[in-house]
């Protein structure tokens, strides 16, 4: 059974070391070099800011996404951007009691990413659920947010897990965290064990939300047959982006969960081995150019 709100052990950020790196680019017509300075930084839930919410709520209102609320059901406007605000991230992503925790990364005094996590356990053992994971447009194709959550995770974080509609994501925290690659997702853990893990959450949205698909529902209960693992959100965001990658992924035969109906996100629960490294040196999803051009490696980044 889950347990919360005992706090996971060694879980420590040191808000005075940053991890800086300078990189150099190249691009344009005549390929000159671009220097830039990407500074990574941790920071326990106590620590953090509200100029630094601030500063992430706008990063998600401009970066995030678009409302798809279906015609004729209440909610925001279709067509306008999903807003966040530091009064929400401080109350539904930190909230009192939570083991959170915030890694962000400045791109040239910019802040370019960044991903807020909390951890509680289940049955003794460590989970760190990725919350929220946002890459400014201007800064994706760089592995910024497989980045973020290698600087996220700790030694002792044994099961992972995230909801998101876009399958960048799901790919990024198996770059990140797992000893798998996309399509080769192990589903028995989750299947078995993703409702008891989520429903020890101290987040809310966590907590309550429902896995459905084929992988929880064989019976055929479930709305679409063809959603392998998912939550049942309500969420509508819009789903052209997203639906974009997942075709060519499927194209590509490098997805295994399944499409993606509206008001759903995509869901993945996973073990890790205990004391593995941050720099895990297993498969890798080799990204491919589409040959179409309907899908950008943006995406997937």
């Amino acid at each position: 059974m889950a347990s919360f709100p005992s706090r996971p052990s060694k879980v420590t950020f040191d808000p005075a070391v940053q991890f800086e790196k300078q990189t150099t680019r190249k691009h344009g017509p005549t390929m000159a070099a671009e220097i830039t300075t990407e500074i990574f930084q941790e920071f326990e839930s106590k620590d953090i800011t509200d100029a630094m919410l601030t500063e992430a709520a706008l990063l998600f209102s401009e970066n995030y996404g678009i409302w798809g609320t279906p015609d004729g059901r209440q909610g925001p406007k279709r067509g306008t951007r999903v807003k966040m605000s530091a009064l929400r991230l401080r109350r539904d992503y930190l909230p009192d009691g939570a083991c959170s925790s915030y890694v962000s990364i400045h791109v040239d005094n910019t802040l370019a990413g960044n991903a807020f996590a909390c951890r509680w356990t289940y049955e003794g053992r460590q989970v760190c659920w990725v919350t929220q994971l946002v890459v400014h447009r201007d800064f994706r194709e760089r592995r910024l947010a497989t980045r973020l959550l290698e600087k996220l995770r700790k030694r002792d974080d044994e099961i992972f897990g995230i909801m998101s509609s876009h399958p960048a994501a799901l790919i990024a925290i198996s770059k990140a965290c797992a000893d798998f690659s996309f399509p080769h997702v192990p589903l028995g853990f989750m299947k078995t064990c993703a409702s008891e893990v989520m429903a020890g959450s101290p987040i809310a949205y966590v907590k309550d939300a429902k896995p459905c698909g084929s992988l929880f529902q064989p019976d055929g209960t479930v709305s679409d047959a063809n959603l392998v693992s998912g939550v049942d959100t309500n969420f509508f965001v819009d789903h052209e982006e997203p639906l974009s990658a997942l075709r060519w992924l499927q194209s590509e035969e490098l997805w295994a969960l399944g499409d993606l109906p509206d008001g759903i996100e995509f869901l993945l629960v996973f073990e890790a081995p205990r004391r593995r490294s941050r720099s895990l040196s297993g498969h890798r999803v080799q990204v491919r150019e589409p040959r179409d051009g309907d899908f950008s490696r943006k995406a997937l980044s």
